[in-house]
């Protein structure tokens, strides 16, 4: 069984449809049992570091997570559920996460890295990952520079830089994708991704 946990942010709906497509058993669920029992844990989400710690904690969720995932369960962060694994984000002040990665999270500022052209906020559309791991069973068949989906306005900065499966250009080189063991999670959308994003989806649920 694959858990999708609902936290009340995202559009969850989509990641489901992603692995049915496949003929994954899967569960979009808020109860911490569940969450507890599951086979392989999905993460999603869309929206504010602090809300989306606000809404684990209203739903008593923190806990079986983080259980789960230092359990060794396979682990599938997408975007902010990449985002939480970390230790601080700094959206709207500084907060705490689920601090499974050590690291921050922090917004794009392309003046303090001296750039003159300021790109777009949110980082929005197709983008190209770069892989920087050998043997990610997640990108099976997924090309080592393939375009994926992105919409955000923050990135991860991992303390341990071994941590870093896929890094992308956007005024900057930014950690898009860890793998950590078990653990695996990615700041674009595999399930907006077409071909190679599901194929990541496919690859995840057969683990």
């Amino acid at each position: 069984m694959i858990v999708i946990v609902d936290y009340g942010m995202g559009n969850l709906r989509s990641v489901e449809k992603g692995f049915e497509r496949f003929g994954f058993d899967v569960k979009v669920t808020d109860n911490p049992n569940e969450i507890k029992n599951a086979d392989k844990l999905v993460l999603p989400g869309v929206g504010a570091f602090r809300d989306a710690m606000d809404g684990l904690r209203q739903r008593n969720l923190i806990e079986p997570i983080v259980e789960s995932v230092r359990s060794g369960k396979p682990f599938l962060g997408i975007c902010l559920g990449l985002q939480l694994l970390f230790s601080r984000g700094y959206e709207d002040g500084e907060h705490s996460g689920l601090d499974i990665i050590p690291g921050k999270v922090v917004r794009f500022n392309f003046s303090g890295n001296g750039m003159k052209e300021k790109l777009k906020i949110p980082h929005m559309g197709w983008n190209q990952i770069v892989s920087r791991k050998e043997g990610n069973p997640v990108l099976k068949n997924v090309p080592p520079n393939a375009y994926m989906y992105f919409v955000h306005s923050y990135y991860v900065c991992p303390e341990n830089k071994g941590v870093i499966a896929t890094e992308t250009e956007y005024g900057m080189c930014f950690t898009s994708m860890i793998w950590h063991k078990n653990i695996f999670a990615t700041q674009f959308h595999p399930e907006k991704s077409q071909q190679y994003g599901l194929t990541m989806l496919e690859n995840f649920g057969n683990l």
